[in-house]
């Protein structure tokens, strides 16, 4: 799947979460690795109350765990707690390029995982950062040879052997009976 083939797919970037102060200003949970990376995207998408919108940040501040962002327009903390719990996302043609053989959480997600032996353990439903490297979460299918949930080391090389977008497919060195 190329860039363009991708084009337009929602990649949600974080939530937003309650009102802080008198101003306006709003906790902003990324889900960006580092979480300011967000902040790379002054503007993002969301939906309020059914309606699409766009939102402008003009002012953000560092917390130990989010960020506090302020949006243009939600001056008061009574119009910002419109926007809790919204999620705010870009467009996937906004992301940089990735060099070849590197992708993103979100290309990966819905990927069919087997294994070198062609026993097919799920679906990739998501990704953890362990600080070490990163994980597969793969859920069991019709197709899966059992109804196993699996962790899976996304070591490149080592335990994940291909990935291929265009059959949406990701080949794992890992044996059937691992403990995950």
């Amino acid at each position: 799947m190329s860039n363009s083939e991708t084009a337009g797919k929602k990649v949600v970037l974080g939530r937003i979460g309650k009102a802080h102060g008198v101003r306006g200003w709003v906790r902003l949970d990324s889900f960006t690795t580092p979480v300011d990376r967000i902040l790379e995207y002054p503007e993002l998408q969301t939906e309020l109350n059914g309606n699409s919108g766009t939102l402008r940040i003009d002012a953000s501040r560092r917390q130990p765990k989010r960020l506090l962002v302020h949006f243009v327009g939600y001056d008061s903390p009574e119009i910002s707690r419109a926007l809790a719990g919204t999620e705010v996302w870009i467009s996937s043609s906004e992301l940089p390029k990735l060099d070849p053989g590197s992708y993103y959480w979100h290309e990966l997600v819905g990927l069919e995982v087997s294994n070198l032996k062609g026993e097919i353990f799920g679906t990739v439903t998501g990704l953890l950062d362990t600080g070490a490297n990163d994980v597969l979460l793969v859920q069991p299918s019709a197709r899966s040879c059992d109804e196993r949930e699996r962790l899976i080391p996304y070591l490149t090389g080592q335990v994940v052997k291909k990935v291929s977008l265009s059959n949406a497919s990701l080949i794992v060195d890992w044996d059937i009976g691992y403990l995950s």
